[in-house]
Order: C-alpha cells, then structure tokens, then sequence
C-alpha cells in the first residue's frame, strides 16, 4: 500500500487553463493523459518522483459522468470552483479492500495520445464522497513502466500533504495505520472546521518548495 497520486478537479476554466495554472506555479507542463470512458471524465499529468504524480480531471458532457460515482465527485468539486478532489492509494491486490468494504471493483482505463492503453481496478469513490478525507484505492494492471509517474524527474517531489481529518479515521478505512501509505510523505492533520478533506500540498521543486 502505497501513495498512488493526488487528484484535483478543474476549475470553471476548464482542465487546459486549471492545468496551465498549476504548471506555472510547479514549473513544468502537464502533459495530457487522455479520456476515462467508464467514468466520463479526462486528464492531465503531471509525474512525480517516488512512483507517484498529480493529475488534474474534468468531467465530461457524457451519459458515464452521471453513472460513475467517479464522475459525480469530480462535477460536484468542480461546481463548487475545482481544487483538491483527494488522495489515491495503490495497493497490489484490491480483492481484500472489496472484501473489506464489501462490494466490487469497477474497471478503469485511459488511452494516452500515444495510443497506450492503461488499465486499473478502483474502489472507494462513494466513501470519498461522503467523507472527503478518506483516499480511495487502485490496482494497476498495465505493466510498471507505463505508470503515469513514467519519466520523471527526481526534481518534482511531493513534499507534505495537508488534510482536513482525523487520522484515526483514515487508518479505520484503509484497514492499517495511515503511516503505511504516506511513510515517505510528512502529513499535516489538521481538525476540520467544515468539509474535510486535502487542504492543500506542498511540493519540492527547482526553484523551491511550492504549496498548492
């Protein structure tokens, strides 16, 4: 179980404009990750070090973006203005999170403009919905190195993870402690004062640490 990556909803400016803005403030372009046709949204990518990245998603005009409860959450955080949608764990097998949680895995997959095909399992959507600060999980099913974080720059680092929460909690829904997937990344927990959820994250690059 690990940090898989961190999703943020796109602003009323679209996902273009919200990604254009982000990698401004990162200093380096996002790069386009293509449409999610189950869950009627799209992305754009940015590759972190650590096997982890950042992606900015917008909901589509598309009948998958009612159904998906993965596309519900991204049109209601983008209605409310875009910003951090949450946090993703990888684990290497889903089967005991379903069993946990007691439902099945939906598939995902995205075709890159280079015409590769991704592939994932994916679970916990409705748990995000109804409480922000829980991450969901995925399952990667396409091989390592083709990895959204494939081709990164050990300059591009996430550097804290700023949440709305309680830990307690969280490590209650991912079935072990919260340290597990963020030992490698410093958390901030702070006590929610309204929705819970990613306040914010602080990321190392060239020119310094930025914080979004």
């Amino acid at each position: 179980m690990r940090l898989d990556h961190l999703s943020f909803a796109a602003g009323p400016d679209g996902l273009a404009a919200t990604a254009q803005r982000l990698g401004d403030l990162l200093g380096k372009e996002f790069t386009d990750g293509g449409i999610h046709p189950r869950f009627g949204t799209r992305n754009r990518i940015l590759p972190l070090a650590e096997n982890t990245y950042l992606e900015v998603v917008e909901v589509l005009d598309h009948p998958a973006s009612d159904k998906a409860p993965f596309g519900q959450a991204v049109r209601a955080r983008s209605a409310l203005g875009g910003g951090w949608l949450g946090w993703v764990v990888a684990v290497d097998d889903i089967a005991p999170v379903e069993q946990r949680l007691g439902r099945a895995a939906v598939d995902g997959s995205r075709h890159r403009p280079d015409g590769k095909a991704l592939s994932w399992k994916q679970i916990g959507i409705n748990g995000l919905i109804s409480d922000p600060q829980l991450p969901f999980f995925v399952q990667w099913l396409s091989p390592t190195e083709d990895h959204p974080s494939a081709g990164a720059s050990g300059d591009f680092s996430l550097a804290c993870l700023e949440i709305a929460g309680d830990p307690h909690r969280v490590s209650e829904w991912l079935g072990e402690t919260v340290e597990s997937p963020l030992e490698d990344v410093k958390v901030e927990w702070v006590a929610p004062h309204g929705t819970p959820g990613v306040i914010a994250a602080q990321f190392q690059t060239p020119n310094g640490l930025v914080r979004i």
